[in-house]
């Protein structure tokens, strides 16, 4: 029983992790640009990116009564393995959408707009749309809803197994809270443009929890 609760643990805290590596990247960005992230914005960004994942698994735990339980672990580790893969592989995929993006004709800021919802997917520093220097509550709305189409997936895959819902949730709005954060600090503090990826990292630790989760 503690060797389950122990396990569950270790398997929240690598998913909350892994899709809160994303904030710390962008909010890193931010701080090297002199962007600063008021509290109000990084709460903002928090409760987004949380409540994607809970709707996620609330759809997820939904879904699993009618799947067959041997179906639920390979669609599960599929999707979390992808999703690392392309974590894995998001410099090359962000600088290809990017330049596709720069290369149409710009846009008015609009919440649901696509194209500047690819712009901030591309660059998460574009959600400063109007170059204050400070992310606004509208625009750090656009940035939480480009950093949370991974917790929709990751949540809902995750979701088809045993996962314990309040403990992810309440790990994923501590977690990303310092994600945000300390990126932002670090970010300021190196105060320089410097070319950094560790979207690999995240990733990677979506690849490990897909085999686990197969265990």
């Amino acid at each position: 029983m503690k060797s389950f609760v122990f396990l569950s643990v270790i398997e929240s805290f690598l998913l909350v992790t892994a899709l809160s590596m994303d904030a710390f990247v962008a909010s890193f960005a931010y701080g090297t640009n002199k962007i600063k992230i008021p509290f109000k914005s990084v709460a903002i960004i928090n409760i987004i990116c949380t409540s994607f994942l809970a709707i996620a698994l609330l759809v997820g735990n939904i879904v699993k009564d009618y799947i067959p339980a041997e179906v639920t672990s390979w669609v599960c580790f599929s999707v979390l393995f992808i999703l690392g893969i392309i974590k894995i592989f998001d410099s090359s995929l962000k600088s290809w959408l990017k330049k596709g993006v720069s290369n149409s004709q710009d846009v008015s800021f609009k919440l649901l707009d696509f194209r500047f919802f690819l712009k901030v997917c591309s660059d998460s520093t574009e959600a400063d749309r109007d170059k204050s220097k400070i992310l606004s509550s509208m625009e750090a709305t656009s940035l939480a809803i480009a950093l949370s189409l991974d917790g929709l997936a990751a949540g809902f895959s995750v979701a088809l197994l045993e996962a314990n819902f309040f403990e992810i949730v309440i790990f994923s709005l501590i977690t990303g809270m310092i994600a945000v954060i300390l990126g932002c600090f670090i970010g300021n503090k190196v105060a320089e443009k410097i070319n950094i990826n560790i979207s690999w990292i995240s990733g990677l630790i979506l690849m490990i929890l897909a085999f686990i989760k197969i265990l």
